[in-house]
């Protein structure tokens, strides 16, 4: 069996999505995930002048040695573009495993280790009522976990938020299932960390008033505070027991982690941003964060993703990871298939996709009961039609940026 077909297909139904479709000269079909937001034409230049050239005539069956030369051959190594690339090709080749096999993949990966995959939505308001009106919502939908993401007054628009409406192109969507919006530029927010500090400490106490203890409560930081600005908000937020405090402080700075851990028994997770194993290992040797929220899409697959969380598991680190719209169908399965085998589950991100998405990516994955299950079709369980696929092209998108009071930019 060898790879005779290699496709790159960009699709724009509610959203960019990237996917590599490959091959094999006996009809298999694999299908890997290569969206980088805000980035994807890079990534589609990099698959189709530089990997997908090097893919024909090669065996599937070989995907650690395929991993392998395509991050060690190209020299200059790392990188999201690189990374999302040599992902979509990772994911193809365990879909085309799990088909040869008749087997779906986390099958291949040791099998299940639990029922399901309990997952967390995404809660937000720009007041309080309208906050409490999205728990109740999420509630509904069977989800067990909530993040909880607020407006700040005195600002006009926040990362998360979903009743800011973005232009997606298709029509007024939730912006915090795509907050890049269409056009030829990033469009400018504004940001006060010192009113989200002295604001957010009361939305968690109104929402701990309101729906009780037992419910596990997440926020997403966004990597907009200092180490200390960080340390200082885990420590205000320990009353009101959160299952984690997601992206605190910049990632790319690890030794900030040691001051936060200092303050706050807050649990920390951290790196959707990151791309190798490489930018986890400190973090999880001096067991400065509880969750790894790596995404396959962005960290170079399921193969070393799961090396990543297997050596987490020796510290007690637990998984989450990433999973919003911006990670087409096919990243998300392969996340699940993932979550489903290894040991150390923690939870998954899921943010459900747009009708639209759901027939160009056609999935066998089932949501009941707050828990997510991958399916036990053959490989990923997900087809993509390319005549729907056809019918959206894809449309320049920039995620937002930041702007202080004064003029600075600040992290988004």
């Amino acid at each position: 069996m060898i790879i005779d077909k290699a496709e790159v297909v960009v699709t724009s139904p509610d959203r960019n999505f990237v996917t590599l479709r490959l091959t094999t000269d006996d009809g298999l079909v694999g299908l890997g995930d290569a969206t980088l937001n805000g980035r994807e034409l890079a990534v589609v230049a990099y698959l189709t002048e530089h990997v997908v050239p090097l893919l024909i005539g090669r065996d599937p069956q070989r995907i650690e040695d395929t991993w392998q030369f395509l991050y060690r051959s190209a020299y200059w190594r790392r990188g999201p573009v690189t990374m999302a690339a040599i992902a979509a090709v990772d994911m193809a080749l365990w879909d085309i495993k799990g088909k040869a096999a008749g087997m779906p993949v986390y099958q291949l990966l040791g099998g299940a280790s639990r029922t399901g995959l309990m997952a967390y939505g995404h809660a937000s308001g720009k007041s309080l009522p309208e906050l409490f009106d999205s728990i109740r919502s999420h509630q509904e939908q069977g989800y067990r976990a909530i993040r909880v993401q607020t407006g700040v007054p005195g600002l006009k628009a926040i990362y998360g938020i979903a009743s800011q409406a973005a232009d997606t192109g298709g029509g007024e969507a939730r912006y915090d299932h795509e907050p890049a919006r269409r056009g030829a530029k990033p469009v400018e927010e504004d940001w006060d960390t010192r009113a989200y500090l002295r604001h957010l400490p009361g939305v968690f106490e109104a929402v701990r008033n309101e729906f009780g203890p037992e419910l596990p409560l997440l926020h997403d930081g966004h990597h907009r505070m200092t180490p200390i600005q960080a340390a200082k908000l885990g420590k205000s937020l320990e009353p009101y027991d959160l299952f984690w405090l997601e992206d605190c402080t910049p990632a790319e700075n690890q030794e900030a982690l040691r001051l936060v851990r200092q303050h706050t028994t807050t649990p920390l997770a951290i790196g959707e941003i990151f791309n190798t194993a490489w930018d986890f290992k400190d973090l999880i040797r001096e067991q400065l964060i509880d969750y790894v929220r790596g995404a396959v899409t962005h960290m170079g697959g399921i193969s070393p993703l799961k090396k990543t969380l297997d050596y987490a598991a020796m510290f007690q680190i637990k998984s989450g990871m990433h999973g919003p719209t911006d990670i087409s169908p096919v990243g998300m399965a392969a996340a699940m298939h993932l979550g489903l085998a290894i040991h150390n589950f923690g939870i998954q991100e899921y943010m459900q996709h747009g009708a639209k998405t759901d027939r160009v990516f056609q999935q066998s994955f089932t949501w009941q009961d707050g828990m997510l299950h991958p399916g036990d079709q053959p490989g990923l369980g997900v087809t993509l039609d390319v005549d729907e696929a056809g019918k959206y092209p894809y449309e320049q998108a920039y995620l937002p940026y930041n702007r202080l009071a004064d003029g600075t930019v600040h992290d988004w």
